[in-house]
């Protein structure tokens, strides 16, 4: 994708704006030249980031609500502009077997997951359209492809995920708006997961700098050859 820079930073939304992949593909956009929106449900979540990026900006937003996507999108386009990228990495990581799993924590992974893309994407389409250039890229997830015993609400989510992203693609890639879906195979390395699993090496984990050029190098594709499924995982993942 070719981003036509005028006085005005292009725009990069960041959905899921935490640690790891969410803080990485910020960095990443934001060393590219992309002014930075950030959405996460708490100021807590923001602050690290925005402190650590001149270009990041923070807007508190819970994808699962309607009400709140489009509030959130409303003042990113006042304080910053229309949006060049979304990179959608917020996601419901609930886990538990089909007996154990609420209806609640089902409904809510669903919403996260799925609702919040579709939410998000219904944000960026129409200037992209306009434009007739952009790029969405959503962090999916190999639950999306097959669901484990333990994943009862995660995989449907990730599943619903994946097929509006495919069905994205095959109705805005004709319109310049490059649609690609990112599957992650592996634990990502955060703090928590480095505590959770102690015995594990350093390379054993998926490294959130390299799932961030990913999504920039999908972004920089020619159009002729575009990717819509890629995956990242640790050369010594088992697969």
């Amino acid at each position: 994708m070719t981003i036509e820079v005028s006085t005005a930073k292009p725009v990069a939304v960041v959905a899921g704006a935490g640690p790891g992949n969410g803080a990485s593909l910020a960095r990443r956009f934001a060393a590219a030249g992309f002014s930075i929106a950030l959405l996460a449900r708490k100021r807590v979540t923001l602050a690290p980031i925005e402190n650590e990026l001149p270009d990041a900006h923070g807007f508190e937003c819970d994808v699962a609500a309607p009400n709140s996507v489009t509030a959130a999108f409303t003042r990113i386009r006042k304080e910053l502009g229309e949006v060049d990228v979304l990179l959608y990495n917020a996601g419901s990581g609930l886990f538990g077997d089909v007996e154990t799993i609420t209806p609640e924590q089902f409904e809510q992974s669903w919403r996260v997951n799925a609702l919040g893309s579709f939410l998000c994407a219904q944000q960026v389409i129409p200037w992209m359209k306009a434009k007739g250039a952009g790029g969405i890229i959503f962090v999916g997830a190999t639950a999306s492809r097959r669901g484990g015993a333990q994943s009862a609400a995660f995989a449907p989510a990730k599943a619903a995920q994946r097929s509006l992203a495919e069905s994205m693609a095959r109705k805005l890639w004709p319109m310049g708006i490059h649609v690609a879906l990112i599957i992650i195979d592996g634990v990502v390395d955060l703090a928590r997961t480095r505590a959770a699993l102690p015995d594990r090496t350093a390379d054993t984990f998926v490294d959130p700098a390299g799932v961030a050029e990913i999504a920039f190098q999908l972004l920089s594709q020619h159009r002729q050859a575009w990717s819509f499924e890629v995956e990242a995982r640790p050369y010594i993942e088992k697969w």
